[in-house]
């Protein structure tokens, strides 16, 4: 029975003993976002398509997810598909798009019974009708959960994402219902996708790839990086774990100073 309606969820409420015994409760990060790197090369070193790499790569978004969620971790924000892959192969980004559609249908249940909120991050435009309705679905069957918040950034970017907060703003300013002056950080936060949505802590990136790749610029002014050379494919749960122990293992000053080794 779905959690919130009178059920319980799979997952009891986390506990101390259903989360990482070496890391501390307060170690642990809010807000972790990927960037999930490496499906099409896993594929082909294996000499299979690139569509089965991203078909492989679904099974780590469920372990990942489902681990976040045993964890307690706020937040799950995956770089999914971003402005620039509709340049991919024409057949590459059809499957793409039937794969989103087929995961969300596929795991809308599993979400509400544990508790797992879903919310797309990226524009809407330029998406097929049938991913936007899978999407709109799941997002209204899952906005009275209260557990992770499970965020899927598709055609996404952020560079596009700040233009159109930048717009959204500036029609304000010239419809004359904010001036110019009352522009702050916090003015363009709440014009930016989800802006409820707490700041990552955690960046990961797998597959070795040194770059940011337009995603989240805003929002990880002050994330801990992580990067691995694990393809997606094969990253998983100990691969999640192993990200977050080495977040947890580090000092965060926010351009303060360290006080912790005087």
């Amino acid at each position: 029975m779905a959690a919130g309606t009178g059920g319980t969820p799979r997952f009891p409420a986390p506990t101390p003993e259903l989360r990482l015994p070496d890391v501390p409760l307060d170690r642990l990060p809010r807000s972790i976002a990927i960037i999930m790197d490496g499906n099409g090369r896993w594929a082909v070193e294996r000499g299979l398509p690139r569509v089965h790499g991203h078909k492989t790569g679904a099974q780590s978004v469920r372990s990942v997810v489902t681990e976040c969620a045993h964890l307690g971790i706020e937040a799950l924000t995956l770089y999914s598909f971003s402005i620039e892959n509709w340049k991919r192969p024409e057949d590459e980004v059809d499957f793409l798009m039937s794969l989103y559609e087929d995961y969300l249908i596929a795991e809308r249940q599993e979400m509400i019974d544990n508790n797992i909120r879903f919310i797309q991050c990226g524009r809407r435009s330029g998406l097929p009708g049938r991913v936007l309705e899978e999407l709109d679905r799941t997002i209204e069957v899952t906005r009275h959960c209260s557990g992770l918040k499970l965020v899927l950034a598709i055609n996404y970017g952020s560079r596009a994402e700040i233009t159109d907060a930048v717009k959204a703003i500036a029609s304000k300013v010239q419809a004359g219902a904010l001036r110019a002056d009352e522009i702050n950080e916090e003015t363009i936060r709440s014009h930016l996708y989800v802006p409820e949505l707490p700041d990552p802590d955690l960046l990961i990136r797998t597959a070795g790839e040194m770059r940011i790749s337009n995603y989240l610029l805003w929002q990880i002014s002050y994330a801990e990086l992580y990067v691995t050379k694990t393809l997606w494919p094969d990253f998983g749960v100990e691969g999640l774990r192993a990200a977050i122990r080495d977040y947890a293992s580090r000092h965060r000053r926010f351009g303060g100073i360290d006080h912790s080794n005087s």
